[in-house]
């Protein structure tokens, strides 16, 4: 198996004011402070993103900072949207893309987030491309085709030519917020036929080097054992990133997870 350093991302979401979003900062940059072994990112809500970036600085943190949204266009009459090139004037280095709550609830296409997907990693940003089904599609069977069909629509024209920069990240939407979590042989499961169908897209080389994370409400009580799976290559993190003693420990159980060895076969 390739070896594949554990990526945790805080999702802060529609969270928190400045103060608060820059004490969080501040705590996650100082827990994080000198440790090694995992690539940790926050994501604030856009109006922190400045604040966010200072703290980090200020830290001289290697804890990236990411954004939860942008549009695919350098720039234009887009009122309300963010450009990747305004991102990067506040320091940000990765974005998430696909997100269920902006596939289900804003209603963003797969034509669009193929178009945010191509434009994160031709800017040289790390790209969390987040996957995954409702439970009326899981319920029905559907789990690994919903999965395939949102991977390929986004991914199958894209030119990846370096893999730490693409991070799938697995996200059962009947499991966000809910406190319901897949079993972590289930979620195994799921990131492995992930894994497959990246291999389809590319080859098994890249695909064993590209990190697929779970996203479906990890806390600390469930991080050990979910990271421990050998598809499982850290998580993205709601609620619990919102509270930095239980962000810390998840971010820990990652660093110290010990994952079966030449487990996975694609």
């Amino acid at each position: 198996m390739a070896f594949r350093q554990p990526y945790v991302g805080g999702n802060w979401k529609m969270n928190l004011n400045r103060q608060r979003a820059t004490e969080l900062c501040r705590a996650v940059a100082e827990s994080e402070h000198q440790q090694s072994g995992v690539d940790v990112a926050i994501f604030p809500a856009f109006v922190h993103l400045d604040a966010a970036g200072a703290t980090l600085d200020l830290a001289k943190s290697d804890v990236a900072l990411g954004a939860q949204d942008f549009y695919p266009a350098p720039d234009g009459a887009f009122t309300g949207e963010m450009s990747i090139a305004m991102l990067k004037d506040l320091g940000v280095q990765t974005v998430l893309v696909g997100h269920s709550e902006r596939r289900h609830v804003i209603g963003e296409p797969d034509d669009l987030i193929a178009k945010k997907t191509a434009a994160a990693l031709n800017a040289g940003l790390t790209c969390v491309l987040c996957v995954g089904e409702t439970l009326e599609q899981r319920q029905a069977g559907d789990t690994d085709q919903i999965n395939e069909s949102q991977l390929r629509s986004a991914l199958t024209d894209c030119q990846l030519t370096d893999t730490a920069k693409l991070v799938v990240a697995y996200e059962p939407v009947w499991a966000i917020g809910t406190g319901k979590t897949a079993t972590p042989a289930d979620a195994q499961t799921a990131h492995h036929k992930i894994r497959s169908v990246l291999a389809d897209i590319f080859d098994s080389s890249t695909a064993g080097a590209i990190r697929v994370i779970y996203g479906g409400s990890v806390k600390p009580a469930n991080a050990v054992e979910l990271f421990s799976q050998s598809d499982i290559d850290g998580g993205l993190i709601g609620g619990a990133a919102l509270d930095p003693s239980s962000f810390s420990d998840i971010s820990n159980a990652a660093r110290n997870a010990v994952r079966p060895q030449g487990a996975t076969q694609l």
